[in-house]
């Protein structure tokens, strides 16, 4: 065998050893990971077998509430194992909880969509610090992205608020909501009718 040809040969080992080593990014929710759309492809096309998959995160996510959206990594390894770490809820679905709102503000800064105290943001904040990606922030730069995200969503902060009066704050919220649905959904009818 010629020098060449060896060369070729051991080239085509090292090839077929490539390590993909990017990861994949998504959000799944708590005990209803599923073979379909969009996960199923997602986990299809890096070669995992996307049952054992789904089987595995619904056992490890079966003591959470199920339907709480999960932000998850997965490594493939180059024998279509892979290693899941499934972090904790994304910051915005625990302030919009904590405000009690199940939708955020189209126009922050405008509009309150809802209020949260001082202690909401610290209890966040200390779940949010078993995340891996938060392992080197302090908690006081754990809670700085906490009001930060809520004041996207526009929620305010607070230290302290009367129960009864942010009820009645909910209550005006959703007939807000309510409106902003219709003129989101009669903008959508306007578009359908000029492309049709």
């Amino acid at each position: 065998m010629s020098k060449a040809a060896r060369a070729v040969k051991n080239v085509r080992k090292v090839v077929e050893k490539i390590e993909h080593k990017s990861k994949l990014r998504t959000n799944i929710p708590a005990g209803m990971a599923v073979a379909g759309p969009p996960l199923g492809p997602q986990l299809g096309q890096r070669g995992i077998n996307v049952a054992a998959f789904c089987k595995d995160f619904n056992e490890r996510t079966k003591d959470m509430r199920e339907g709480v959206p999960l932000p998850c990594r997965i490594w493939v390894n180059p024998d279509r194992s892979y290693r899941l770490v499934i972090h904790q809820p994304p910051t915005t679905f625990f302030v919009k909880q904590a405000a009690g709102i199940t939708r955020a503000a189209m126009c922050p800064g405008k509009e309150v969509a809802g209020k949260i105290t001082l202690k909401h943001v610290y209890e966040i904040a200390k779940i949010k610090a078993q995340d891996p990606p938060q392992e080197f922030k302090t908690m006081e730069k754990i809670c700085a992205d906490v009001i930060g995200t809520a004041r996207s969503c526009g929620i305010e902060i607070v230290r302290d608020y009367d129960p009864e009066e942010y009820a009645e704050h909910l209550k005006e919220r959703a007939e807000v909501v309510e409106q902003q649905k219709k003129e989101l959904q009669e903008i959508k009818e306007a578009k359908m009718m000029r492309t049709a």
